[in-house]
């Protein structure tokens, strides 16, 4: 760059440059207080998801936007201020916290930059050619409880601290020793030599009779002594407590011990602070192990980044999670080797060399983008939040129903607030919060309209409930909705009547456009739908976003359209093409520019039928479906049957319809059959129909042929005339 230049930045980039200054000062300052309530007042505003959610935005932000994170941003900070109550201990090194991970882009992220600082792959690091620290990364469960340092000297048990600040904690060694998970004495030389022999490893490489012996690991509830703890304060009429972890941080920072005896607390360790011989973070668990300490037996090695993510999703399996005693949000992914974790340092106050992948949150941030009305199958409006795509309860979701206008006052939502969303179960996401905090004065309320978005009927309170005030709108709204997914129209296969009433009464769709913004994790949200079925039904609805002009057309639903009218329609219908397809606003264009009388030039469009045309294509609300339709990406084709023209094709000229049941194929191919060779369906017998193909238990139309004369192919004629 040129001495005195000074970049250049168009506005739009200087527009996001203050958009990201402005949220990452709103989530530091909303953080900072969300974390002093909860680590040093003992009180939670809102759940931990949600906090985790936020602190991953704000380093997702941080790492797009360097110039922006401060050295004091709640990224870099460990937990809150120790309490006053208990004596300070000053930590010989610093405890340190790790970043999340909520998905494998995020875990390969964190590889992908600890691989750069290093300079070369940490996957191919390992200090041992076998056995334990063989393998490049280890893992661990990641316990849902408190952290804390134990201090021995000569053996014995002498201080017992939390993390506080990561710098000073709060020394809490008389409430660590009712813990009977925590050893007061380590175990002798000897014992522990045995241990580590067993492990495959030489006893002579450690000292494993330290004059002082500084570990870490977590203290924890288990859900047994949970739930008996809520029974006893339930029985007194008490508030019962919301999750083991408070009650765990609370119990440890009881200032009478006797307080936390009667908890009944458990504890796993998994960190040795300083150099005993150990290379590996493998041979830490063993070491640990042949003191006397409690380690987790679920830990394991991994042989590479994606043997490491498989145990994370190996136990992401909620069967397995419920058959734990203790609760847990997670694994943890350290490198194995420690020369190479010292070596990568410290970002911030986390390591470089580690990280949690988290379980999807069932509570998570995100922003509303806006709020659509949709109609349902009994004719209630319900609003529905359209909001920034966030991953909660393992998908991603970008829906969640407000209900009515009274749960709209209720969480004073506005349009652009930063919510919290929650999926608890089988249930569809909902809002369960707003942070007024992150307001930047662009939002904007939201009012129910007084007419019904479907037919512009006026809108009525009934109760809670705003209801479109025509009788016949939700039946003509549904009946429309299975015509669109119908087998001649789009054949939207699994999408069906009883499906379709679902999703309105959800409000997941209004209209037909809204099915092709459906998301898996909308879906998959609801009751009887596993993630595989609906990633089934989102991918069929993805492979019908291209169809033909005719089903397009009778997919619309105009009034006195027809398939076959439909056919006729895309047969003389001008439309042109662009790069293989047919633009949806070319093809707007080209039916609003003909009148009455140019449609009733088409063969078989009479006078009602053109009005109805004429009029379908004039209406806004119709005009706006139409944008709705190319903006999720729905492209239409030219027939094939137009494209080759009158003359083409073994049955040109020819009229066929169809009667009683086929045996090689349903009614519908055999039409597909037919137009694809040139030839045109017709619904009714008449003096110009060609013939007559009568499958199985024929109808009236088969007497009629006879009676007028009309030739008759049964199946086997019909196949050798497709056949030319």
């Amino acid at each position: 760059m040129a001495r005195g230049h000074v970049p250049h930045h168009t506005q739009s980039e200087d527009s996001a440059r203050e958009r990201a200054r402005a949220r990452i000062a709103a989530l530091t300052r909303e953080i900072e207080k969300y974390r002093y309530d909860y680590h040093v007042l003992d009180r939670s505003d809102i759940p931990d998801a949600a906090l985790d959610s936020l602190k991953k935005e704000l380093f997702d932000l941080e790492a797009e936007w360097p110039e922006f994170a401060a050295p004091d941003s709640p990224t870099q900070r460990v937990a809150g201020v120790p309490l006053k109550e208990f004596a300070k201990v000053r930590h010989a090194e610093r405890m340190t916290s790790l970043n999340d991970a909520f998905g494998e882009e995020d875990v390969r992220a964190w590889c992908a930059r600890l691989d750069a600082y290093l300079g070369r792959s940490a996957a191919a690091s390992a200090p041992r050619a076998k056995g334990a620290g063989s393998q490049p990364f280890y893992c661990e469960l990641k316990i849902d409880g408190l952290a804390i340092e134990l201090e021995y000297e000569n053996g014995v048990f002498v201080r017992g601290s939390t993390r506080g600040d990561g710098l000073v904690g709060e020394d809490v060694t008389q409430n660590l020793r009712t813990v009977e998970a925590i050893p007061l004495r380590l175990r002798g030389a000897e014992d522990a030599a045995a241990h580590v022999r067993k492990a495959g490893l030489d006893p002579k490489e450690y000292d494993l009779a330290p004059a002082r012996l500084v570990v870490r690991g977590e203290v924890f509830l288990t859900k047994k002594e949970f739930a008996a703890i809520n029974r006893g304060i339930e029985k007194e009429g008490g508030k019962p407590y919301a999750n083991p972890r408070n009650v765990a941080a609370g119990s440890i920072r009881q200032l009478d011990p006797a307080v936390t005896a009667s908890r009944r607390l458990d504890s796993f360790q998994y960190d040795i602070v300083g150099e005993i011989g150990q290379k590996a973070h493998e041979e830490e668990h063993i070491l640990l192990a042949a003191f006397g300490f409690k380690t987790n037996p679920d830990c394991r090695p991994a042989k590479d980044l994606e043997d490491a993510m498989a145990f994370r999703d190996h136990w992401a399996d909620p069967a397995r999670r419920d058959a734990l005693p203790y609760e847990i949000d997670g694994t943890v992914i350290f490198v194995n080797d420690n020369r190479t974790f010292a070596e990568a340092g410290i970002v911030g106050k986390t390591p470089r060399a580690g990280i949690a992948y988290k379980f999807s949150p069932r509570e998570a941030t995100t922003v509303v983008e806006d709020v659509r009305v949709q109609v349902g199958r009994t004719g209630a409006l319900t609003p529905v939040a359209v909001m920034r795509p966030v991953n909660v309860g393992g998908v991603t979701i970008t829906h969640a129903s407000l209900h009515n206008a009274d749960e709209i006052a209720r969480l004073g939502l506005m349009i652009g607030d930063t919510v919290i969303v929650q999926r608890a179960g089988d249930v569809i996401p909902q809002i369960t919060q707003v942070l007024p905090n992150f307001r930047t004065g662009r939002e904007r309320p939201f009012r129910m309209p007084a007419r019904c978005p479907v037919d512009g009927s006026p809108v009525v309170r009934e109760g809670a409930i705003s209801r479109c005030s025509s009788k016949t709108c939700a039946a003509q709204h549904r009946e429309a909705l299975f015509h669109f997914a119908s087998r001649a129209a789009f054949n939207i296969e699994g999408l069906g009547p009883k499906i379709i009433d679902r999703f309105l009464d959800e409000g997941l769709i209004s209209d037909a456009a809204d099915i092709f913004e459906l998301q898996k994790g909308d879906i998959a949200a609801l009751e009887r739908f596993g993630e595989r079925s609906a990633e089934n039904l989102v991918e069929e609805i993805a492979a019908k976003r291209h169809v033909t002009l005719p089903r397009f057309l009778y997919g619309l639903g105009i009034l006195h359209v027809g398939e076959e009218t439909a056919h006729t329609l895309a047969k003389h219908v001008s439309v042109p093409a662009q790069g293989g397809a047919l633009p949806i606003a070319r093809i707007a264009s080209a039916f609003r520019g003909l009148s009455l009388e140019d449609l009733q030039e088409v063969p078989d469009v009479g006078p009602i039928v053109a009005k109805s045309i004429h009029d379908w294509f004039r209406e806004p609300r119709n005009e706006s479906l139409l944008e709705r339709f190319a903006a999720a990406g729905v492209t239409v084709a030219a027939s094939s049957a137009a494209a080759k023209g009158p003359a083409a094709g073994a049955l040109a000229g020819k009229t066929f319809v169809l009667t009683g049941t086929l045996a090689s194929m349903d009614r519908e191919a055999a039409k597909e059959r037919i137009r694809a060779a040139g030839g045109e369906v017709s619904e009714s017998v008449g003096k110009k129909t060609s013939y007559v193909v009568a499958g199985a238990e024929p109808g009236s139309k088969f007497d009629k042929a006879k009676k007028l004369g009309v030739p008759v192919l049964d199946e086997k004629g019909f196949l050798a005339l497709l056949k030319g």
